[in-house]
């Protein structure tokens, strides 16, 4: 159940900065933390996950070009997740192994959506100080939530499923938000009034 719920936290974090997060359980390893995979501890992961927490962190303050790089790692963070997972389970031939990459790999994709719209939203915000403030937040949640995890995985797992559901809440509420603003600008465009 721990190493689940670490996988579950792990998993969050991934679908928001998958970098970080091997970053993070890369330094724990090497910080002597005996739940974190030995394999993430090596220089030469932590050096091409640092590169590209590098790309991220400054892809993602940038309006419109954060959205792309969410676009481009619709297939990377979730894949990281599973991973992750499966090495946070142990054996990779175990049914818990497998388990763990579906939860790991699941969660990881369902808060890259949820991430990945709360950014398209922002994005119709002309300003671009939303972004900076989204994305340090999230690296802030990311970090603290896995380091978290390393002590307190339960906990963490709880934190973690409590910002997916608020994010989903959150990102359905932008949505409807925009729908809206776009049907009105419509009507003032043809001159109907909006229904609703």
């Amino acid at each position: 159940m721990e190493s689940l719920a670490l996988v579950f936290s792990s998993g969050w974090a991934s679908g928001v900065n998958a970098y970080l997060v091997v970053l993070v359980l890369g330094t724990a390893e090497r910080l002597g933390y005996d739940q974190a995979p030995a394999v993430l501890g090596r220089w030469d992961v932590l050096l091409v996950a640092g590169l590209l927490f590098t790309m991220e962190f400054v892809a993602d303050k940038v309006p419109l070009i954060d959205s792309t790089w969410d676009a481009l790692s619709t297939a990377v963070r979730p894949t990281i997740g599973a991973v992750i997972g499966v090495l946070l389970a142990g054996q990779a031939d175990s049914l818990s192994a497998a388990v763990a990459g579906v939860v790991g790999g699941g969660t990881a994709l369902a808060s890259h959506l949820v991430k990945m719209g709360g950014r398209l939203a922002i994005n119709t915000s002309p300003e671009p100080v939303t972004n900076t403030i989204a994305s340090t937040t999230e690296d802030l949640a990311v970090l603290a939530v896995v380091w978290f995890a390393l002590e307190h995985p339960e906990i963490a797992a709880v934190i973690a499923a409590v910002l997916l559901v608020m994010g989903a809440v959150l990102l359905w509420f932008a949505v409807n938000l925009i729908r809206r603003g776009l049907s009105r600008w419509r009507s003032r465009r043809s001159g109907v009034r909006p229904v609703g």
